[in-house]
């Protein structure tokens, strides 16, 4: 239900469904597109789209390290 809705978003969501059900081109061009927004967000934004995207992967990473160590 929420892919679905997910997938009716109007610029992101037919490149994200194409990326979860297409072919491996598919997949490889999406996160190509990811990069370039991103390197796009960095000529505009500067050093601050460089900072955000490391301190949003803190907690995941601090996630994955408590279950690496969890066992």
């Amino acid at each position: 239900m929420i892919a679905r809705m997910i997938y009716r978003l109007p610029l992101f969501g037919w490149m994200l469904k194409e990326a979860v059900v297409g072919p491996t081109t598919a997949k490889v061009l999406f996160v190509l597109n990811l990069l370039l927004v991103w390197l796009l967000a960095i000529l505009a934004f500067g050093y601050p789209a460089i900072i955000l995207p490391a301190l949003a992967a803190v907690p995941t990473m601090f996630v994955i390290l408590i279950l690496i160590t969890k066992g």
